[in-house]
């Protein structure tokens, strides 16, 4: 047993390394920009274990086997807890965040169903957000006003709120709340708490609607069993239904990384509404 309830010694640190094409390199902000990029672009962001009622859990074990070993994607319990170990791994101070996806001013109610990660880098603290929907492509300065502006047409700020922080991103009609983290301790449990809930929960929309997200070049591509939208940064959003056979043709074309049991389990849940 490791005195780590994290138990970052578990990871493989080479395959994870292997698999997203960086090399192991010191702390600094331009290797940390460069593994957080690869890590998004590397693995989608997706609830299709949770549709198919077959997910191992959140443990770094389950979730480096899934994502290291298979090259699948998941959702953001997954992806930050294999980042966070990867980070630690390589010298960062790291850490865990939980927060809310949302507007809290909007009213609704919203469990803390979201993971973060923020690191220290060059003697001051970033926002790292692998697994968000549409995921930061790199980290975000954690102070208020911090902006990023990477993708010319994308731009992210953070925002101190009274509990944390708020990630927003600018919109057509302005600034735009993704959601909201605190800095309260986070603990193995309470992350398998939230994917439990979120997993499980027959309110949950990740129990009733597919949603497989990537980052292409030039473009992000998010697909749901109806529909597919596709941004471009700087541009003009496509919004539009499926075509019949088109969700199949997406998978593919997004390489989530799925078995032939899996995809045609998948699929099969819903009318496989043909070409991107």
């Amino acid at each position: 047993m490791t005195g780590d309830p994290w138990q970052v010694d578990r990871l493989d640190l080479d395959s994870y390394l292997a698999r997203v094409g960086v090399p192991a390199s010191p702390p600094s902000r331009a290797s940390l920009d460069a593994l957080h990029e690869a890590h998004v672009r590397s693995f989608t962001f997706d609830n299709v274990d949770v549709l198919l009622d077959r997910h191992a859990g959140v443990s770094l074990e389950a979730v480096q086997e899934k994502f290291v070993g298979r090259g699948r994607g998941g959702y953001c319990f997954e992806h930050s807890t294999l980042f966070a170990a990867v980070l630690e791994r390589l010298g960062y101070d790291v850490r865990r965040h939980l927060g809310r996806v949302g507007d809290p001013a909007a009213g609704t109610q919203q469990a803390r169903t979201h993971m973060t990660i923020s690191a220290v880098v060059d003697g001051s603290r970033v926002l790292c957000d692998p697994g968000f929907g549409m995921s930061l492509l790199r980290p975000v300065p954690l102070e208020d006003g911090g902006e990023d502006d990477y993708l010319p047409g994308w731009r992210y700020r953070v925002r101190r709120t009274t509990e944390g922080w708020a990630l927003e991103r600018l919109r057509e009609a302005g600034w735009e709340v993704a959601h909201t983290t605190d800095d309260l301790a986070v603990l193995p449990v309470d992350v398998a708490m939230g994917h439990h809930f979120t997993s499980t929960f027959p309110g949950s929309h990740f129990r009733s609607g597919l949603m497989v997200t990537r980052h292409l070049p030039g473009r992000h591509v998010t697909v749901t069993h109806e529909a597919l939208t596709v941004r471009v940064a700087g541009g003009p959003t496509e919004h539009r239904p499926l075509r019949d056979g088109e969700l199949g043709e997406w998978l593919d074309a997004l390489e989530t990384g799925l078995s032939d049991e899996e995809r045609e389990l998948l699929l099969s849940r819903f009318a496989s509404p043909a070409a991107p």
